[in-house]
């Protein structure tokens, strides 16, 4: 296994000065070690998407002829197809940086069915990108990282090629530190108080991460059965538009969307299609701790900006806040009557059960019996 300070200190040497991306449970340690190391300034910035990390990448790389670090999960690189291919790449500006990614459904270790089909195709996709990798595992060391880097990647950087680390399950030694906000409000408590105050014919379009497990948790508690719900376990940031469209063809139902923080600041474009089309029945609800918590908890910038006042200038509705339990109790009767689409912002610690389990069902199941229930 691979001492993440280590790491960071052998690339430090070679030049590599600047970190960006979006965090990664994988990727966990180095993540944790970067944020402790350089805290979040002009040396480490968490960017909303994968894309914009590589962006933001290349103006630091125009402005000082050094290689940048961008760190993400496999899951992330179709969001950066776009900018390596058209900005990054030697037959365009050949602007170079190394990847590390976390790699997530790697082939014969077992994960979950969101991650499968990228973790199969992960070495293809850097192959046809034009990126050379080393797969670091558990059993590669700091000296085969050196070798591989001074041999093969630093040649590629000097000549204007991205490189990329692959990191498997297990290849980092453990580094944390932990994490906390101010907020009395778990997200699990917020989501179940939440339902408690829907209705049977109400639709449910949840977020990636333990937003959705902790959903599933107590629809399983109460018996409810989950036709009411879909579960979005991958494509981080979709969900909100996702509801849209189920939102937009099912006029007579109300839809609510149960997002999360950095999903939101992910593809935050998707809150002004949303106000643009003024649906009726469309309900979004932000858990928001301001973490991107269901991958260790690193921060995002939700704290930096008035998403209420951004909700609202995309033609929103109306918007609310709840900080607590009391004031979620009392707004959410006011946020449900209104006519959407509305935004309800509710403030969440970083807590979640140690014991949280994952959905019992295929996505094909939960596909099912969401559209079975949809046509009833």
């Amino acid at each position: 296994m691979i001492n993440v300070e280590d790491f960071e200190k052998y690339l430090n040497k070679n030049g590599v000065e600047f970190f960006t991306g979006v965090p990664d449970s994988q990727l966990s340690s180095f993540c944790d070690y970067i944020e402790d190391k350089y805290g979040i300034g002009d040396k480490h910035i968490i960017a909303v998407n994968e894309g914009n990390a590589v962006a933001l990448a290349s103006g630091y790389y125009l402005s000082t002829g050094k290689y940048p670090l961008v760190y993400l999960q496999n899951s992330g690189l179709g969001n950066i197809v776009n900018p390596v291919t058209s900005l990054t790449h030697p037959k365009v500006y050949s602007i170079p940086m190394i990847f590390l990614v976390g790699w997530r459904g790697e082939p014969g270790i077992k994960d979950e069915p969101q991650h499968i089909k990228q973790g199969e195709i992960t070495l293809d996709l850097l192959e046809l990108l034009d990126i050379e990798y080393k797969v670091i595992t558990k059993n590669t060391s700091l000296e085969d990282i050196k070798t591989t880097f001074k041999n093969d990647f630093l040649p590629k950087l000097e000549n204007g090629n991205s490189v990329s680390f692959v990191v498997s399950k297990g290849a980092f030694e453990n580094f944390k530190t932990e994490k906390s906000n101010s907020n009395s409000l778990t997200r699990e408590i917020a989501i179940q108080t939440v339902v408690d105050n829907l209705n049977n014919d109400d639709m449910i379009i949840s977020t990636t991460g333990k937003t959705s497990r902790e959903l599933f948790e107590y629809r399983e508690e109460k018996n409810h059965g989950h036709g009411n719900d879909f579960l979005t376990v991958g494509s981080m940031g979709h969900s909100s538009i996702l509801a849209l469209g189920v939102a937009i063809n099912n006029p007579n139902k109300k839809v609510f969307c149960f997002d999360g923080d950095g999903a939101v600041l992910m593809h935050m474009g998707a809150l002004a299609t949303i106000g643009s089309k003024k649906q009726h029945n469309l309900y979004h609800i932000l858990f928001n701790n301001s973490a991107h918590e269901s991958v260790g908890g690193l921060p995002t910038i939700m704290d930096d900006i008035n998403i209420i006042d951004v909700a609202n200038d995309c033609g929103y509705n109306k918007s609310f806040n709840a900080s607590n339990l009391k004031e979620l109790k009392e707004i959410l009767p006011k946020f449900i009557n209104e006519e959407g689409p509305v935004l309800l912002n509710i403030k969440t610690n970083i807590k979640s059960r140690k014991d949280l389990g994952r959905p019992t069902t295929t996505p094909i199941e939960n596909k099912n019996d969401f559209m079975e229930k949809l046509s009833k």
